[in-house]
């Protein structure tokens, strides 16, 4: 049994000083956050949600809305390379980077309770 995901339903949350654009029954990689695995975890900073039957924009927050996640598993990013030089003065300074990140899937988004996806 396949899951179809509908393109026309998203919500945008905020969290960890971002904003993400969340679809049902994806997986995104967000900062590290305090759960276990398996665990759930709900964001209630929800800026929009998009429907099949319209937009909901909150100002700036949609009030009794919720994106559900289920922690997969806690990972780590790619590496960035952080350079600096100054020329002529022989000084260089390389250093390393890999970001703190949880691998979370949407369960469901929420509005007042009512299921939305």
């Amino acid at each position: 049994m396949s899951t179809t995901i509908d393109p026309d339903v998203y919500a945008i949350v905020e969290t960890s000083g971002q904003q993400f654009w969340l679809q049902p029954s994806r997986y995104y990689d967000l900062d590290r956050l305090q759960a276990k695995l398996g665990e759930t975890v709900t964001l209630e900073n929800v800026l929009l949600i998009k429907d099949v039957t319209g937009t909901i924009l909150g100002q700036p927050y949609i009030k009794d809305a919720i994106v559900t996640l289920e922690v997969m598993n806690h990972r780590r990013g790619t590496k960035l390379i952080v350079y600096k030089m100054k020329p002529k003065k022989k000084t260089r300074r390389k250093n390393g980077h890999r970001q703190n990140l949880t691998r979370v899937m949407v369960q469901s988004i929420s509005i007042d309770g009512n299921l939305i996806a």
